[in-house]
């Protein structure tokens, strides 16, 4: 007899609560084996696909596409024991929950014993209680609710958990901008029903036009114009997933940190000439090519290891500076989901052909959008090349919590004054952001200064080989 088992979306780690349906790999009625990937899920860090602990057939899924959920939210039940699941999946078809799941925990999974049921949580203010959710056999559109008296949305912020289990009436309140918090639910016990967010859109829409309608009869003050007001056909992007987590990450950034920025010009005519050297040498002393960006990184490591003040981080409650032992060295990668920023671990012991390597590695992976997590976090000190746009300078906002980021703009052919003669050389700007708390300007000029003496002159780096 089969036996009916819940999966959870798990502890994906790295401190995730949530994450986003971004592609269901199994449709209800499909036998899957155990251990095999059901869900991609993207998080605030990176898409996972989610592997399903039991082996059987797929009675049901819980959320579309596009959906986010909880961690320990269910994601889809499975049938084990079934003669099904058993030609399938190799097993014996016994029933028993143990010889369909593979018991393993995997990293950041949990794919151990089957999750408890879960309970019905009520909400602290109010009396209504979030529903369990009921399984669905197909992803197919949930039919709308009868009609009913729908509530105006209340004007007292509403703690705790939300009574609404649709994530259907979840998605319909992010793409209008409606905080299901505020929203009062005139389903049973309380619940959320689509009609309520219907009706809260309804009256934001009416707020936006009385305030638009405002704007237009009062005259414009005096060297002052009207401000803009949403209009019903403006674009809203959820800031959520990757995009999210960077946005508060560097908001926080600008928030926490005193920052400052410096900046030079180099000559990169030398450093130019000896990877076009390491790149066209034969015979015993060939290797893989070499990237400009695995040079600037081996120049980094140096410069950190001669100004250990800028691979620190601030810990504001002790009120003190942590000079890191480890150079992990992370840099920024421009992906379709947005800007992340992977971390080239243990980099002061590794070489330039190392170096470029691990950087193609982790480059390859964030387009894919494979990164794991731990790929995404522990860096000490950021190099950002943002010279790949085709701009000479900027003024990064450092990767909090670290307390620097070196900038790169692109390299080209410029008049330089080279041996007291003009002449045409290949020439970089270099910027410096800098937490001002951990250092002051002359050792982060140092740095730079030393950053742009080993450009201009590659042989400076040989005093640290």
């Amino acid at each position: 007899m089969a036996q009916v088992l819940e999966f959870k979306l798990p502890d994906l780690g790295e401190g995730l609560t949530e994450a986003e349906i971004v592609r269901w790999l199994v449709e209800v009625g499909d036998v899957v084996a155990i251990d095999q990937p059901v869900v991609e899920v993207e998080t605030a860090k990176a898409m996972v696909e989610v592997p399903c602990p039991y082996g059987g057939v797929v009675t049901a899924r819980f959320g579309e596409e596009g959906a986010e959920l909880p961690v320990g939210a269910p994601l889809l039940t499975v049938a084990v024991g079934s003669p099904e699941a058993g030609e399938e999946s190799g097993t014996t078809g016994s029933g028993a929950a143990g010889a369909e799941s593979s018991g393993n925990v995997l990293v950041g999974y949990g794919t151990g014993a089957p999750a408890a049921r879960r309970r019905r949580v009520r909400p602290e203010p109010v009396s209504a209680r979030a529903a369990t959710a009921t399984p669905t056999p197909a992803p197919a559109p949930m039919p709308a609710p009868a009609p009913t008296p729908a509530p105006v949305p209340a004007t007292a912020e509403v703690r705790g958990p939300v009574a609404v289990v649709s994530p259907l009436v979840r998605k319909l309140a992010r793409q209008h901008d409606i905080d299901l918090r505020q929203v009062t639910g005139s389903g049973r016990e309380g619940l959320i029903l689509r009609a309520d967010v219907e009706a809260a859109i309804r009256e934001l829409k009416e707020r936006t036009a009385g305030v638009a309608a405002a704007v237009v009869d009062t005259p414009a003050l005096a060297g002052s114009s009207p401000q803009a007001v949403p209009g019903a056909g403006d674009e809203r992007i959820p800031l959520r997933g990757v995009r999210g987590a960077v946005a508060d990450k560097l908001s926080r950034s600008r928030h926490e940190i005193p920052d400052a920025t410096c900046w030079v010009d180099a000559d990169a005519t030398e450093l130019m000439a000896a990877r076009a050297a390491m790149n066209g040498a034969v015979g015993p002393s060939a290797g893989p090519k070499v990237s400009v960006l695995a040079l600037l990184a081996r120049i980094c490591t140096a410069a950190l290891a001669k100004f250990p003040e800028l691979n620190s981080t601030v810990d504001p409650a002790a009120r003190e500076i942590v000079r890191l032992r480890d150079i992990h060295l992370g840099f920024a990668a421009q992906t379709e989901r947005g800007l992340v920023v992977p971390v080239v671990r243990d980099a002061r012991s590794r070489s330039v052909e190392s170096l470029g390597a691990e950087i193609g590695r982790l480059t390859e992976a964030a387009r894919t959008g494979r990164l794991t997590p731990a790929e995404l976090t522990g860096g000490t000190f950021t190099l950002n090349n943002y010279g790949v746009f085709g701009v000479d300078g900027s003024t990064p906002i450092i990767n909090h919590p670290e307390a620097a980021m070196l900038g790169v703009g692109r390299i080209l052919p410029r008049p330089w004054v080279h041996g007291g003669e003009l002449a045409v050389r290949q020439v970089v700007q270099l910027s410096l952001t800098f937490d001002h708390r951990v250092c002051d300007g002359g050792t982060a000029g140092g740095f730079l200064r030393y950053v742009a003496d080993c450009v201009e002159q590659p042989a400076v780096l040989l005093r640290t080989v």
